[in-house]
């Protein structure tokens, strides 16, 4: 007998982890070989855009590396500084830190009011697609060879 329980257990959450982990290395030749090399440990990767007279934020790009590709989880460039070519200096800083630290692919979403066409232009190529996801709103994939 078996019994469901829907609360939120960080315990739990962390045995969950720790056991596909293991079923995944176990199943995997190639997670195999990862586990316990350089390559396994995720790490952050962050360019930061700084306004020079005030020290404000005008943009940012916060993004991790693992298993030899940059994954750009989020990157923002402050409305007033749009169209000026920010963001490809900090996409462009971040691939260049990613390749020093053997980064052979970068990754990352976008959703279809955000920058989609603006990754096409930086080389990145649509892996897929979620429509409606959330409702109204298309999520797209993409991805780059960096080497």
């Amino acid at each position: 007998m078996f019994r469901i329980e829907t609360e939120v257990d960080k315990e739990r959450r962390a045995l969950l982890g720790e056991r596909m982990r293991a079923t995944n290395t176990a199943r995997s030749p190639v997670l195999r070989e990862l586990r316990g090399s350089a390559q396994d440990e995720e790490v952050p990767l962050h360019v930061w855009l700084m306004e020079e007279s005030t020290g404000a934020l005008a943009g940012g790009l916060a993004a991790h590396v693992w298993a030899r590709w940059l994954h750009v989880d989020l990157l923002w460039v402050d409305d007033a500084h749009r169209g000026t070519g920010l963001g490809t200096r900090l996409l462009s800083e971040a691939e260049d830190l990613a390749r020093t630290r053997g980064c052979l692919h970068a990754r990352l979403e976008t959703w279809d009011f955000q920058a989609p066409a603006f990754y096409r232009r930086q080389g990145y190529d649509l892996a897929g697609h979620i429509p409606d996801y959330p409702p109204g709103v298309t999520e797209y994939f993409f991805t780059k060879r960096l080497a």
